[in-house]
């Protein structure tokens, strides 16, 4: 007798004086991308993440980039993590826990997951990066995966081990997230991977 498993995927909208975001997000997809967020190079590292996570993203954003990049980067990863967190429904079953450590050129970094339900970042080396990349300072980018974090309610842990280009260092972590998303979300079985009965 063969199972057929439902689809885990969300849609997510969010509107405010800052930002209109649509989203709509595949877990057990193919890398298949559609993101339009008015800021390229979040474009590129999310288009990235997506890929190598095997999960499928249509995204649209019209947000104040005329001000700078922080409202949309941040909005965004809200939105995001909150359709992953609806998409896995009651997370019975998944990995929860997931890593990617992952080579740039000259640079290394890795990133860990825990769908645990407690969001939390940890967002270390990043020193390493250039003060501004692309334009916009790199604080954008400890907030996105902050906001995403707080999104999914879960533990995210991003260490920038070594690189000189911000690039680089920026395209290894989104890379390595794919990776750590890919582990975390997988199905192995029906129970909840928890000994205390429960994410949370």
């Amino acid at each position: 007798m063969t199972t057929t498993l439902s689809p885990r995927q969300a849609e997510r909208s969010r509107q405010s004086a800052e930002t209109d975001i649509s989203l709509r997000l595949t877990l057990d997809g193919s890398g298949k991308t559609d993101i339009q967020t008015g800021f390229g190079l979040l474009d590129h590292m999310l288009t990235l993440t997506v890929f190598w996570a095997d999960m499928d993203l249509q995204l649209r954003c019209r947000g104040d980039m005329h001000i700078d990049a922080h409202h949309s980067a941040e909005d965004i990863a809200l939105v995001l993590g909150q359709a992953l967190l609806e998409a896995l429904g009651d997370r019975n079953g998944i990995e929860r826990v997931g890593f990617g450590r992952v080579p740039m050129d000259e640079a290394l970094t890795e990133v860990t997951i825990d769908l645990s339900g407690r969001p939390w970042l940890e967002w270390r080396g990043d020193e390493l990066l250039p003060p501004v990349i692309a334009g916009e300072e790199r604080d954008v980018w400890r907030e996105f995966y902050k906001s995403f974090a707080a999104g999914a309610r879960c533990n995210v842990h991003v260490s920038l081990l070594y690189g000189k280009n911000g690039h680089h260092l920026l395209e290894s972590v989104a890379k390595g997230l794919g990776l750590a998303l890919r582990q975390a979300v997988r199905r192995s079985g029906s129970v909840i991977r928890s000994t205390k009965g429960g994410l949370d």
